[in-house]
């Protein structure tokens, strides 16, 4: 008897499908250069993007509120480096696991961290940011705490944080994977998404969409920009909704 066989005759569990939808990393090429997407997606706000993907039906893209950025930020993208740690008093092994997902990030990457629910450490801190940046990281996010806050400050890069302490994370969090598909509490992340962040926060957009969702922002874009002129005209909000604007 085959295993397939074996499998239906016993009534065993068929996973392929969850495990395709929750491990699998679609592979997506644009028809256009990494860095021109990404340059067009900064040139647009979260809020923008964020109403598309509602028309995409996409609903829990946004990182939570508890998420801030450390400055008022214009627009970074990135796509996703995705990080996982959790809460474990063990040391051993910690320091040459770290180097090696150091050694892994990627130009224009955006780091999302998944702590698991850690708020006794911290898992960023000014030589995590120097070594990022040097290596042409865009931006990182950090759910979770992060340090040495007056060197990301002069470092002048972009971070997303929960909350500042002074611990850090050796003997307190363990990082147990990186460059997997994580979820942060709604919002499923899988590595090479395009990460968006802001003065707003951060949001995710699916890989598979990612270049649809653009066009459809920078259409939104230009009608906003007829939706404005209307507006300093002193057209009144009737004229404008008539005429297909919005509020």
């Amino acid at each position: 008897m085959s295993v397939e066989n074996y499998k239906k005759e016993v009534g065993m569990m068929n996973l392929e499908r969850l495990i395709e939808a929750r491990e699998v990393v679609p592979k997506v090429t644009f028809p256009v250069s990494d860095e021109e997407l990404l340059s067009r997606f900064e040139k647009i706000y979260t809020g923008a993007i964020n109403d598309v993907l509602r028309e995409f039906t996409y609903l829990n893209q946004a990182l939570p509120i508890r998420i801030k950025a450390l400055r008022e930020y214009q627009t970074v993208a990135g796509f996703a480096f995705t990080v996982k740690s959790s809460s474990s008093t063990r040391v051993s092994g910690e320091m040459e696991f770290r180097t090696k997902m150091l050694d892994e990030m990627h130009p224009n990457a955006f780091v999302i961290y998944d702590t698991s629910g850690d708020e006794e450490s911290t898992s960023w801190g000014g030589v995590m940011t120097a070594t990022a940046k040097g290596k042409g990281v865009k931006a990182a996010c950090v759910d979770g705490g992060i340090r040495d806050t007056h060197q990301i400050l002069e470092a002048d890069f972009p971070v997303f944080y929960k909350y500042k302490s002074s611990n850090g994370s050796l003997g307190r969090c363990l990082i147990t994977d990186y460059q997997v598909p994580i979820q942060i509490d709604k919002c499923f992340i899988r590595p090479g998404d395009v990460i968006m962040g802001d003065v707003d926060g951060v949001l995710a957009v699916p890989r598979e969409v990612a270049y649809e969702v653009l066009l459809r922002a920078e259409e939104i874009k230009e009608n906003e920009k007829k939706i404005f002129g209307w507006v300093k005209e002193g057209q009144s909000a009737k004229a404008i909704s008539d005429k297909g604007g919005y509020f």
